[in-house]
């Protein structure tokens, strides 16, 4: 990687590319240190000590402006919730689904302008929805009266102006700058967290210090998982089954053309982060409840929202089948068996052993469900290994699986950009 980067320097469009995108990012962790007005921070910060997983999940996305109500607190929490709407109209609205498939550059210009509209909508309806949460833990200044309504007023064009100019700013990156702005927005918030994570173990070191000897071996030991999981999610992330297509000779003319052989890259990780993020919005759901409202803890609903309590059994067990549901659910959406085999048959393309048509739809369906549901255990253990490690060591782990899912799927997706650059270019050093 970093003789990648290293190379890279070296070619002067790439090298321009590079610190664009890296001011793109210092300008977005600039945003996201100014707080917004009219808010008491210091009420905030004790809102999100109680609050429930979903809030936390969501701080931990924008990078702590959230929790710190900065300019840019939605960041792109919007943005992402806009494009899960669409990937899911293009399946269920014939209208969407043209337009992704055969509207080329033109239908992917519409869906990507549709794409800001519902963005906007949302960003408008999460701005509300966090300022009137503010506003019920007394975190805004001004309340009543006319005063109040400017304040809410300014407060909440400010969260809406704030995701917009953060979409820009990711916009910005993938016309002029390296790799996909949106994932590296997302990067840049939850390395922004790296050095509480390192203060935290700091902590437990000076803990050991003072005589509770068992950090001495508990801290050694979080830092070699936290290297064997990097390892980890590197080999399955870039793991894939390759089912092999054959295309027949054919004579054209007086040539004989064709006779090659293909495959089909079946990712193991297809689906990526998103049916964590999926299942993590719906499992915290009752536990960010449970924060505002007061419930006996012995009476019935007390009982029920201690499950979803992130440290609960049973809050691990939902957590993990709804990943692995969500996993086929996406899975789906993205990979038609039928598509692929009509496309492969148009192609004269054949696989081996497998009649053209529905025969080979289902043998490649076979094969994609046994490589989905590899891939959902995957992301179900990275899921859930915090909460064990936490429950097993008693330690407060900052930074959890799935950020570090995020984290080395956008770092190897943005060298992947890089070399595919360079190879375009015919780099010699690279080259050799």
């Amino acid at each position: 990687m970093f003789e990648t980067l290293r190379n890279a320097f070296k070619v002067e469009d790439l090298r321009k590319k590079i610190l664009y995108t890296l001011m793109i990012l210092v300008l977005y962790r600039i945003g996201s240190a100014f707080p917004v007005p009219y808010l008491d921070t210091s009420v905030i910060g004790d809102m999100f000590s109680q609050a429930g997983n979903l809030l936390g999940y969501m701080d931990v996305l924008t990078g702590g402006g959230l929790s710190n109500a900065t300019v840019f607190a939605l960041s792109i929490q919007p943005y992402i919730n806009a494009s899960i709407i669409m990937q899911l109209l293009q399946v269920a609205i014939p209208y969407f689904e043209r337009l992704a498939k055969d509207g080329g550059e033109e239908g992917k210009k519409k869906l990507e302008r549709y794409t800001r509209y519902a963005t906007l909508v949302l960003a408008v309806i999460l701005s509300a929805g966090y300022y009137l949460l503010l506003k019920r833990q007394n975190a805004v200044v001004h309340t009543d009266g006319w005063m109040g309504l400017f304040t809410g007023f300014v407060i909440v064009l400010t969260f809406i102006a704030g995701s917009m100019v953060v979409v820009w700013l990711g916009e910005r990156i993938n016309d002029k700058g390296i790799g996909n702005g949106i994932s590296l927005i997302i990067f840049a918030g939850i390395l922004s967290r790296a050095p509480s994570a390192l203060f935290m173990l700091w902590s437990y070191i000076q803990a050991a210090m003072a005589g509770y000897y068992q950090y001495y071996f508990l801290v050694p030991l979080v830092l070699v998982l936290f290297v064997v999981l990097i390892g980890f999610i590197v080999l399955m992330t870039n793991a894939e089954r390759r089912i092999p297509v054959q295309y027949p000779k054919r004579v054209v003319g007086r040539k004989m053309m064709g006779g090659n052989s293909s495959y089909i890259p079946v990712k193991v990780n297809m689906s990526g982060v998103m049916p964590i993020i999926f299942a993590g919005a719906i499992i915290a759901v009752p536990g960010t409840i449970g924060s505002f409202v007061n419930v006996a803890p012995d009476s019935f609903w007390g009982v029920f929202l201690s499950w979803f309590e992130y440290t609960h059994p049973v809050y691990a067990v939902l957590y993990f089948i709804l990943i692995v549901a969500f996993s086929y659910f996406y899975v789906t959406i993205q990979f038609n068996p039928n598509e692929i085999a009509n496309n492969l048959r148009k192609q004269n393309g054949i696989v081996p052993g497998m009649r053209p048509g529905k025969p080979t739809a289902d043998y490649i369906s076979k094969i994609l469900s046994k490589i989905t549901f590899i891939g959902a255990l995957f992301l179900g253990f990275i899921a859930i290994l915090p909460i064990g490690l936490g429950a097993l060591t008693r330690m407060n782990i900052s930074l959890g699986g799935t950020s570090i899912l995020i984290l080395v799927g956008v770092a190897l997706d943005t060298m992947r950009t890089l070399e595919s650059q360079m190879m375009m270019r015919h780099y010699k050093g690279f080259l050799e």
